[in-house]
């Protein structure tokens, strides 16, 4: 199996981010993609926390080492400075306590990489003026059948790290597997943090 080939542009972008060699923890780590793509073409080292079982049997075919735990009930298991880099990839809108999950990614990793489908992109604006709740590529769901807690945009999480005392290393969106600086809150589908304490 080619981890590659299932990790996706937006992916690719966020694993840039990763220093080569680091020791990773993967939040929500899904199908293990990711970070077997980290694994092999970054050098990485690291685990991933999944609740599904389908998920679970993903990662051990793809040779991802995977702990099966609820995010909700946090991170008492790991200590301070366990990792190099906690990502948190499109699981923040899935988490009861999003505060509580930023401040545990940043107690056990020197940096957080969070990233999350930004609701103030230009597309979801237009749709929601129309009237209707957004349906996108980052926000497949319709709203009655969605497995999204919570929506947020960009600035949101600016907002909530500097309101739990977080220092904010970088953020930008992507769009479309690039890179966006300029007006991140209006052009980009993803909204991606570098967190630290």
């Amino acid at each position: 199996m080619n981890p590659r080939a299932q990790v996706n542009a937006t992916q690719l972008a966020i694993a840039e981010l990763v220093p080569k060699g680091s020791r990773v923890l993967d939040l929500g780590c899904g199908d293990g993609a990711m970070l077997a793509h980290l694994q092999q073409a970054r050098g990485c080292s690291g685990y991933g926390i999944e609740i599904a079982d389908a998920n679970l049997l993903a990662c051990v075919k793809r040779g991802v080492n995977v702990i099966q735990l609820n995010l909700d009930q946090g991170l008492t298991l790991f200590e301070d400075a366990s990792f190099d880099v906690v990502l948190q990839i499109d699981t923040l809108q899935h988490l009861r306590n999003a505060e509580v999950m930023l401040l545990e990614t940043v107690r056990v990793g020197r940096i957080g990489i969070v990233a999350f489908p930004n609701f103030a992109h230009w597309p979801n604006r237009l749709s929601v003026l129309r009237g209707r709740m957004p349906v996108t590529r980052r926000l497949p769901y319709q709203w009655y059948d969605t497995p999204n807690i919570r929506v947020g945009t960009h600035a949101d999480l600016g907002i909530l790290a500097h309101k739990s005392g977080l220092k904010v290393q970088d953020s930008f969106g992507i769009q479309n597997g690039k890179t966006v600086r300029f007006a991140p809150n209006l052009l980009a589908g993803t909204s991606v943090y570098t967190l630290s304490r």
